[in-house]
């Protein structure tokens, strides 16, 4: 089992980093084998769709998706949406079903709208949510900081935890034979006529 962490920060090793960071740590600790992908910095540098590219063919072979991002004028970076936008629209096959995660990281605040923009993407694409013990987020300036946010790490925590525990329950489910569903080809209803 693989499960691909999405770093929306334009710092490769900053505070968002230090969150996803700790939820790997609890996923390998449960065997669960891990890649930080730093979607953020490429975006900021124009590469976009080389982002778009590479994250989807790492998609195509990982089980379950975090999205992270720091928050940027109480919202999540300009760097995560287009590339949410632009993976979500072209790689929703193979994202369809795979657990999903978002965290957003902060100095002080917009925290909960962050998470309210990241989560959208997985419910989109039919993504089952996975959730910590608390709303999931870290708070500090610095990595340093972050280190320092004991409850924000023990949410970070769990929710590797929780992700490792939802990947195995699907995994002894289809071995117990419970099918997957089938999406069903979607319908766009227009009001205006």
């Amino acid at each position: 089992m693989k499960v691909l962490l999405i770093n929306g920060s334009r710092r490769s090793k900053g505070c968002t980093f230090t969150a996803l960071s700790e939820i790997e740590k609890e996923l390998n600790k449960r065997d669960i084998e891990t890649e930080i992908y730093n979607a953020g910095a490429k975006v900021f540098k124009g590469e976009v769709d080389l982002a778009v590219q590479e994250a989807t063919e790492i998609i195509k072979g990982v089980d379950g998706i975090v999205i992270g991002s720091p928050v940027y004028y109480a919202s999540p970076t300009g760097e995560i949406l287009m590339f949410l936008d632009r993976l979500f629209w072209s790689a929703e096959d193979y994202l369809r079903f795979k657990p999903a995660a978002t965290i957003a990281s902060a100095r002080r605040a917009g925290t909960t709208a962050t998470l309210d923009v990241l989560n959208k993407y997985p419910l989109y694409a039919q993504m089952p949510l996975v959730a910590s013990r608390y709303w999931n987020m870290v708070h500090g300036g610095k990595p340093e900081e972050v280190m320092r946010d004991s409850e924000g790490l023990q949410i970070m925590r769990t929710l590797g935890k929780n992700m490792a525990w939802v990947l195995k329950s699907i995994e002894a489910g289809k071995n117990a034979g419970v099918e997957q569903p089938v999406a069903e080809d979607k319908v766009f209803t227009n009001f205006i006529r």
